[in-house]
């Protein structure tokens, strides 16, 4: 069972085994390097005429880059007294003399006899809850989540709570589940109906040639076996897609070593070394070949259109209009297919991984953070940091880049140590083993 923490952004299980943070945007700076300003401020005698001290202040002295900073301040003394304070204006330096005070708010500390003192206030607004309870050592602050709606930023609920713990408990079984060798999984989930979409280990190092060639016809299997599992628990769903993914010979976490492939030697003739099949980007691609299986209409129409397109009519005028009336042609026939034909239809297809979470065992690197982007996941999870090529809160915070179109939640998840002995050789042990060795950032 797990409960609610409302003092900050995470979430932990009654016996603090279990947590859930999120990672902001930008890495918390320490108390001590926090921009600070000072102001002017008093102690309101009379709590009565504190609203109409307020509405003087924000007329003759508003607080235009301070809007984060709340203006009056309330605090609890001895014997259960309430003492409240207002900040009246800036101060410049530390200078205490009220010789730079503007006339209106000198002209009302005069009229009510106002005892003024120099305090600081934070100059930003706070990244995230942790930072903005620090902040509030100084002088209440207001906290104001990232524009984007995404759940959890500002905690789950306890259902949320488990699911996630559910899903990341799933993926660290998975991570273990190769020959004894510890590699990275990813399991992406609908949290709308928390189902298992498609999971994957790394299949970096070592390959069968016999089975790369049969590869099509493995991804269509394992996307067939996805369907058959949709209605099955958590559990049962990743055991199978455990099973699907065993017959790879793998071994060390890609993510955490992204160059590692390229000192490598080839092996026998029977293998061969392929640096992109992370576990992310194979999780991509099973979840693409589960939607092909879905919606066959769509991907025949295309399939049998595509040439239509590329081809150049002998009908007049500019190419690039011939294209465009081409394309349109196109699209008017595959939506009138599409209703005409008995299978899924395009409007319920899923547009790539849009609205889906991930839980990785490690945090991505910079590669793999990227293909989420594209693919629209909505929130990422992980267990264990990435030191030297983390791409989502350790080398990088990639979800911070304003640039990118698209933006994802990533939250940690602290697995409790029964978590991680089950099944032998600990995760942990692994972790502590690879930050010891030296790795190159992705």
């Amino acid at each position: 069972m797990t409960k609610m923490n409302n003092s900050s952004n995470s979430n932990e299980d009654e016996e603090g085994n279990w947590k859930i943070t999120h990672i902001p945007d930008k890495p918390p700076l320490p108390p001590h390097l926090r921009p600070t300003v000072n102001v002017y401020a008093s102690v309101i005698d009379d709590p009565k005429y504190a609203n109409t001290f307020v509405r003087k202040l924000n007329k003759i002295a508003p607080l235009e880059n301070l809007r984060h900073v709340k203006r009056v301040r309330r605090q609890c003394l001895e014997g259960g007294k309430t003492q409240l304070s207002v900040i009246l204006c800036l101060a410049c330096g530390d200078n205490s003399q009220l010789d730079a005070v503007p006339n209106d708010v000198l002209e009302l500390i005069n009229a009510n006899q106002l005892s003024t003192f120099i305090t600081k206030v934070s100059k930003y607004p706070a990244s995230s809850k942790e930072e903005w309870e620090e902040q509030s050592k100084l002088w209440p602050t207001s906290y104001h989540p990232p524009t984007y709606n995404i759940d959890g930023i500002t905690g789950f609920s306890i259902e949320d709570s488990q699911s996630v713990f559910n899903f990341m408990k799933a993926a660290v079984d998975l991570a273990k589940s190769g020959d004894g060798q510890l590699v990275n999984a990813a399991v992406i989930v609908d949290p709308s109906t928390k189902q298992v979409i498609a999971s994957a280990c790394d299949e970096v190092l070592s390959w069968n040639r016999n089975t790369t060639i049969n590869k099509r016809s493995e991804d269509t299997s394992c996307s067939e076996q996805l369907l058959e599992d949709s209605t099955n628990s958590i559990v049962d769903q990743v055991k199978t897609h455990r099973t699907l993914v065993s017959n790879c010979s793998t071994q060390g976490v890609s993510c955490l070593h992204p160059w590692w492939w390229a000192e490598q030697q080839l092996g026998t003739s029977s293998s061969f070394w392929h640096p992109l099949r992370h576990a992310a980007i194979v999780a991509i691609e099973h979840s693409a070949a589960r939607d092909r299986l879905l919606f066959p209409a769509s991907v025949q129409n295309r399939e049998k259109l595509m040439p239509e397109v590329c081809m150049q009519s002998p009908s007049t005028g500019p190419p690039s209009k011939r294209q465009r009336s081409n394309l349109a042609n196109v699209e008017d026939d595959e939506e009138q297919n599409l209703h005409s034909n008995g299978c899924n239809s395009e409007s319920g297809r899923p547009y790539l991984c849009t609205g889906y979470d991930i839980y990785l065992v490690w945090e991505p690197c910079t590669m793999c953070a990227m293909a989420l982007v594209h693919q629209r996941i909505k929130r990422i999870f992980y267990a264990f940091p990435n030191p030297s090529a983390g791409a989502l809160g350790s080398a990088h915070r990639l979800q911070g880049q304003k640039s990118l179109n698209h933006h994802y939640a990533v939250f940690r998840v602290l697995l409790p140590q029964e978590a991680l002995d089950e099944g032998g050789q600990t995760v942990i042990a692994a972790t502590a083993e690879n930050n010891q060795t030296e790795t190159h950032v992705c």
